[in-house]
């Protein structure tokens, strides 16, 4: 019998299994995997596309798996593509020694392109769903209207880290950023709200834009997708 696991376990273990290095472009990532029909494939593409040229995803790039593939099972009929997922930033930043915690998933109001708040969370702790799945499918997002005006609301999530660990923070984050990882949000300020969501003591916030916009996008287009958060460890090197 397989007990029941809690998804910030799950969280941690993909973490310590992230073997991705920025600067060298080579190593494992976490990655989400979303079923489409094959039929379906160019205009979810072009949705994909859409919100990753718009910065509403983790990074750019993709692999698409057709049956057949070892990479994981899909049904003759489907097509499953493989995106970064952030629980990749959080492994980065461990990797590099610092003891990042996620603690929520949530929806973020842009405004002209410019963060504001949460306005809707959910914390990793005891419970087995992911949150950004729980949310995406209340129809919370509004990610179309944020693509093609600059403002709206999109998933993202928050974790914290110490403030001792502020300039090696920076610094990881900015090798991500020249890897195409250009998804972090906002950086918060030792023992400072961010977004509107308060921090622990001797904590800042780090907020990143969640890897499942690109699947709101497509939903609130009335295809049909289903996404698997945090399904896979994969290569970097096979994404394009």
């Amino acid at each position: 019998m397989t007990g029941i696991m809690f998804i910030n376990s799950r969280i941690e273990s993909l973490m310590y299994e992230v073997s991705f290095d920025p600067l060298g472009r080579k190593g494992k990532i976490v990655a989400n995997i979303s079923i489409i029909d094959e039929n379906d494939l160019p205009d979810v593409l072009g949705f994909f596309r859409k919100a990753m040229h718009s910065g509403l995803s983790v990074s750019p790039y993709i692999k698409i798996i057709h049956p057949g593939d070892k990479t994981v099972s899909i049904d003759k009929g489907k097509i499953g593509l493989a995106t970064a997922c952030s629980i990749t930033i959080d492994g980065v930043l461990l990797k590099a020694g610092i003891p990042v915690k996620p603690k929520f998933g949530g929806v973020v109001e842009i405004h002209d392109g410019v963060p504001l708040r949460f306005t809707d969370i959910l914390t990793y702790e005891s419970t087995t769903i992911d949150p950004l799945d729980v949310l995406m499918s209340q129809e919370l997002t509004s990610v179309t209207e944020m693509v093609n005006t600059g403002s709206g609301k999109i998933l993202a999530n928050l974790r914290e880290a110490p403030m001792a660990a502020r300039d090696r923070i920076e610094q990881v984050l900015d090798a991500l950023v020249g890897a195409g990882f250009s998804c972090i949000l906002e950086v918060g300020e030792p023992n400072s709200d961010i977004l509107g969501v308060q921090v622990g003591k001797d904590k800042l916030g780090i907020a990143v834009i969640g890897g499942t916009n690109p699947m709101a996008l497509v939903q609130e287009h009335d295809i049909n997708i289903d996404t698997q958060e945090m399904s896979i460890l994969i290569e970097f090197g096979e994404m394009v």
